[in-house]
């Protein structure tokens, strides 16, 4: 009995006063339940104006500490480490609601791992309010720019000499060739991700095929690298024979069959940039 008595106490202290929503593991809730308005333990039970700003960076996946520097501690007591926050907001809505004002509570749910998971909003007053209320701020318009993923493909045949794949057996060719691309990597006003594709057909191993296409795509990244291309954008990666873009019928002697695989034998590059 003493036990039980030391147990409910326990209870009882880390619950502190909760809404008793049922929250599923994954943080959710069909049924989301709401404190008493005046239960508020922040700002002598008045709640807050939040900043709206950052009230729409808003997002699931965040951190207890994320929300916190966006929108303030919650503001009603769920307890030790509770796994919901619920927070009483005033919107200004000149015309709407009394005083110009409405009124909602905010609650969040946290999942097992305490990552916010979902939101959600119950009217106060008025009580059939738009929570939270729309806002149209004007709208500053923006200098045009011309968005742009670029694909770019160059032949391995013409990069690399035959199974080669390191920087010393890029031939003239293919140098000229990346020199002429590093020149429009240039003229990007903005370069967000290059993605550099290396490609084999599907002649050997396929193992062997995959790392020679990796080592080819790293290759190209480094030699983008050498041109002062930035490396926080560079992504290289070998997908050896997958996603060939030429099939070759069956029967063809060896070296047709080498030549007729010869566009699947490639380096793309994918640039997904702001042109000026």
């Amino acid at each position: 009995m003493k036990n039980l008595f030391i147990m409910c106490l326990a209870v009882g202290i880390f619950s502190g006063c909760s809404t008793g929503t049922l929250i599923t593991k994954e943080g959710m809730t069909d049924n989301p339940k709401w404190h008493k308005t005046n239960d508020v333990i922040f700002n002598k039970e008045l709640g807050t104006f939040p900043n709206l700003q950052s009230l729409s960076q808003v997002r699931s996946g965040m951190t207890k500490d994320q929300l916190y520097e966006l929108i303030g501690r919650p503001q009603y007591d769920d307890g030790w480490r509770p796994r919901e926050w619920n927070y009483l907001f005033h919107f200004n809505t000149p015309g709407k609601g009394e005083n110009g004002i409405i009124t909602c509570q905010y609650k969040v749910l946290f999942d097992q791992n305490m990552i916010a998971s979902s939101f959600y909003w119950n009217p106060i007053d008025p009580e059939n309010a738009a929570c939270p209320p729309s806002f149209n701020p004007p709208k500053k318009e923006e200098p045009k720019q011309q968005v742009s993923i670029k694909r770019y493909t160059l032949g391995a045949d013409a990069l690399f000499a035959f199974d080669k794949s390191d920087l010393n057996h890029i031939n003239l060719k293919g140098r000229e060739d990346l020199d002429r691309l590093v020149a429009e990597l240039h003229k990007f006003k903005e370069i967000r991700t290059i993605r550099i594709l290396g490609y084999t057909d599907y002649l050997g191993r396929e193992v062997y095929n995959l790392t020679l296409s990796q080592k080819r795509a790293e290759t190209i990244k480094q030699y983008f690298l050498n041109n002062q291309i930035n490396a926080q954008v560079l992504i290289a990666q070998g997908l050896g024979e997958q996603d060939p873009v030429k099939h070759c019928a069956d029967g063809l002697s060896k070296n047709l069959l080498v030549k007729c695989l010869e566009p699947n034998r490639r380096v793309v590059i994918d640039v997904d940039g702001i042109i000026e």
